[in-house]
């Protein structure tokens, strides 16, 4: 059973970091796509990155781009979400998701597995 846990998130002030994780478990990813998404009140979930396992190429939404970026830790079946210069219009919970294969969908209803979320706040 895959298991995605997401750590990390919190309450920062506008121009503040954060880094998010993703543990990773349950099966090899070697073969997965691994993404973040984020769901704001009263919007709908939205792409922000992700990440092929097997080569780490990386994809992100126009809207994080030079902003957020996107990591793995093979040895600890972990991803990372770096966020800096972070505004409030960033505050949302975040999610992390996985799909096997090598197609990166940014669209939510194309991943299988997801973690449970972790509330980023970002105050002005």
């Amino acid at each position: 059973q895959v298991q995605l846990v997401e750590s990390g998130g919190g309450l920062v002030q506008a121009g503040g970091s954060l880094r998010l994780s993703c543990a990773a478990s349950g099966r090899t990813f070697s073969n997965y796509v691994m993404a973040w998404f984020r769901q704001a009140p009263g919007k709908e979930r939205e792409f922000v990155a992700a990440i092929t396992w097997s080569t780490g190429s990386t994809y992100y939404a126009d809207s994080v781009k030079g902003q957020f970026t996107i990591s793995r830790d093979n040895a600890k079946n972990t991803v990372y979400l770096q966020m800096d210069s972070l505004k409030p219009e960033d505050t949302a919970v975040y999610y992390c998701a996985a799909n096997s294969g090598s197609l990166v969908w940014r669209i939510p209803k194309q991943y299988v597995y997801w973690g449970q979320g972790t509330q980023v706040t970002v105050s002005s």
